[in-house]
């Protein structure tokens, strides 16, 4: 109902009075066959793990937080027990395109099913509104904005849903890889929505985030299922490569079939057209990131699915829903920025049960392309407060705002969102200013620590010395695994890697595996920096040849690596403790030229040389990116008649969500899609600015607004 007022929001709810007054209450159905249930509407003949229990949960009124991977059957934990309840489950999604696809699916099925987002009619809207009101509805999908919309949530509560169901959860945590700051509403909404209890659902949460989320959404008394985290059948191999040589690597990886279907993860879209063209003359690889078209992407997708293509690149910002269940292959081309990225990505292989590996190119450089990022998009403190210390009770238009402060507009908005979301700053939707409280440094510097803290665990990860499945599984918090090593993985197995290079140790390896052995004999155990001084004094060699030989040593048993911290100035330091273990204390030194050490390494100067390279690479890029905003490759020249029709519409909007207009999009993509003036959805993803969430919320509607001008 886009520009529905509040009036006409509860006019129809006292339209639809009688209605409900004539209809029963739907009282919730006996529970205890819930294996029939399964298989007569929904057409399975079995629960997959935890399925039984979770619905269970839901159907006795419990609130539950669901933590399961993507593929894992979180969809049928809300589904089921909300036909079980008799009555409308009402779904709460932040995505249209899997809200398009459920409510596609569930019709198949013979269900009732419907959505109201941003893509949909205020009439076609309004229609909806009258059939769940009416009752007619086993399943209402919504867009998290909606609950700001004037009335809506009290139309909602008018016919009160048997089951609340949130979807992609995590969003609503600060602490979360993809935090919203409109997931927030839902705490203050979900109140007017009772007795209905909640099933909170997310395939990637820490534990840090699974409690945000319950106390976000003030769950009462919520039972958590953490569940299905451990993969049995993939193999994780950590590969340390320049970037110049990945490539090559990879391909010669994949040039044995039993390895394809494979997607590879590019670090950009320019790498992943790169690497795409080089790949196609070998093995018909095709380009799948946010830029391309959607006719494009479904014509890849589809493509692969069928098999006509068996290796897709991607970036690894986007999340490309597929779901193919013999990929053989995942390869990331570059250390992603978290392990909940990570995760996800690796999860798209293997589905079909079959074994399937997970190759991770990294090196030394690709965390600090992550932290200029991080410092572009968090910036320091002392910006924040300077705009902070200009705001008064008064408002400020932002140009003058931004004008006074001296910052380049694009910094500017960044800073002031960031201000704006921690509460220093109360934006309006035209975009005046007024000042917020003064506690926004605590959450502020919280958040900036924990996004920093998410880089230094996915580097942390790459350089572990333990079972690279079991790593993650603690890392989610599965609370129902049994703990056990994978014996897949390039820690656990390092006499089955595929991709991994070894070599035998030199003399001056051999000679620091037998000191730093003879050194942990005595003393038992001991930091990594000081066992790395005492055994290696006097040699040519550096730490990361010297993290090399520790993880050979702990993947063959004989040394025993653990993560571990102190506290120093309100930081975490993290650091490594290494202790000998029973079979290394018996170890004869007679053995040590049969180990293999993990990474290519053949001696000290050529690995120092190397290390070299990777920091000369880096800030290369760094400073290249530092250098100064791209250039758009035309000028940008705005049309003002265009400009004033998308900024009126982007007020309006803005006012209707309750949010700053940059939050719709910023003035600099206002102008560009003013200068360019796109015609057709493949032109408009073509703007500098318009990403895949703006064209799929808005592109209607600004292609509308364009042409409407163009022809007035």
């Amino acid at each position: 109902m886009r520009g529905g007022s509040r009036r006409g929001i509860l006019e129809l709810g006292m339209k639809a009075k009688f209605i409900m007054e004539t209809i029963p209450k739907h009282l919730a159905s006996n529970s205890g066959n819930l294996e029939a249930l399964l298989k007569d509407a929904f057409g399975f003949d079995s629960f997959r793990p935890f399925q039984h229990r979770i619905c269970q949960s839901v159907v006795d009124g419990k609130n539950v937080l669901l933590v399961m991977p993507t593929g894992a059957g979180k969809s049928l934990c809300y589904q089921l027990p909300g036909v079980a309840r008799g009555g409308t489950t009402l779904v709460v999604s932040p995505l249209i395109a899997l809200m398009e696809d459920q409510v596609i699916k569930l019709r198949e099925m013979g269900f009732a099913a419907e959505r109201i987002h941003s893509g949909r009619t205020r009439e076609l809207s309004r229609q909806v509104c009258i059939q769940y009101l009416q009752g007619r509805l086993d399943y209402l999908f919504i867009a998290p904005e909606r609950l700001s919309v004037p009335g809506f949530p009290e139309m909602l509560a008018k016919r009160k849903p048997v089951l609340v169901a949130v979807d992609e959860a995590h969003c609503i945590s600060q602490w979360g890889h993809d935090f919203r700051p409109d997931y927030r509403l839902l705490g203050e909404r979900l109140p007017l929505l009772k007795p209905a209890n909640v099933i909170a659902m997310t395939a990637t949460a820490t534990p840090r985030v699974q409690d945000d989320i319950v106390e976000q959404l003030a769950l009462f008394e919520p039972q958590y299922h953490i569940h299905g985290f451990r993969r049995t059948n993939i193999a994780i191999e950590m590969v340390e490569l320049l970037p110049g040589e990945r490539l090559d690597a990879a391909v010669s990886f994949l040039r044995d079939r039993r390895r394809r279907p494979a997607i590879i993860y590019a670090p950009t879209r320019k790498k992943a057209e790169s690497f795409a063209q080089i790949m196609g003359d070998e093995f018909g690889a095709q380009v799948y990131h946010a830029g391309l078209t959607p006719k494009k992407r479904d014509e890849v997708q589809a493509a692969f699915i069928a098999e006509d293509i068996e290796v897709i690149v991607a970036t690894i910002a986007f999340g490309m829903g597929i779901d193919k269940p013999n990929i053989r292959t995942v390869i990331h081309m570059a250390m992603p920025g978290s392990l909940e990225n990570y995760y996800q990505e690796i999860g798209r292989a293997g589905r079909d049960g079959k074994p399937s590996r997970a190759i991770l190119y990294h090196s030394y450089g690709d965390r600090h392309v992550h932290l200029f990022f991080h410092e572009k998009n968090y910036p320091d403190e002392k910006i924040l407060k300077n705009i902070y210390l200009r705001l008064t009770e008064g408002k400020t238009p932002k140009k003058k705002l931004c004008a006074e402060t001296g910052m380049q507009e694009e910094a500017f908005d960044i800073a002031l969102e960031k201000l704006w979301i921690h509460g220093g700053a109360i934006v309006d939707p035209d975009e005046s200013i007024r000042k917020g409280h003064n506690k926004w440094r605590q959450t502020y510097k919280k958040q900036k620590l924990h996004r920093l803290a998410q880089i230094d665990e996915m580097a942390r990860f790459a350089e572990s010395s333990v079972c690279r499945m079991l790593y993650l599984v603690n890392h989610f918090g599965d609370r129902e695994d049994n703990g056990e090593p994978c014996g897949l993985c390039d820690f656990c197995a390092p006499d089955k890697t595929i991709a991994t290079l070894n070599h035998s140790p030199g003399q001056h390896e051999q000679s620091i595996i037998a000191e730093l052995l003879d050194i942990l004999v005595k003393k038992g155990s001991m930091g990594s920096g000081r066992l790395f001084t005492d055994s290696c004094q006097g040699r040519s060699v550096t730490r990361r040849e010297f993290g090399y030989i520790l993880n050979s040593l702990a993947s063959i048993g004989l040394v025993q690596v653990s993560d571990d911290s102190f506290e120093k100035d309100d930081k975490i330091i993290h650091y490594k403790r290494v202790q000998v273990t029973g079979q290394g204390r018996c170890f004869e030194h007679s053995g040590i030229n049969a180990i293999k050490i993990k990474g290519f390494i053949p001696g000290a100067g050529s690995s120092r040389t190397a290390v070299k390279k990777q920091r000369i690479e880096s800030a290369a890029v760094i400073v290249k990116r530092r250098a100064g905003p791209q250039k758009s490759d035309h000028p940008v020249n705005p049309d003002a008649r265009v400009r004033a029709s998308l900024a009126e519409w982007r007020l309006k909007e803005a006012q209707r969500r309750k949010i700053p207009a940059f939050r719709i999009f910023s003035d600099k993509t206002l102008d560009q899609l003013a200068s360019d003036r796109p015609t057709d959805p493949e032109s408009l993803l073509e703007v500098k600015g318009v990403g895949p969430f703006l064209s799929n919320q808005y592109g209607d509607k600004i292609l509308e607004i364009i042409s409407a001008t163009d022809k007035e």
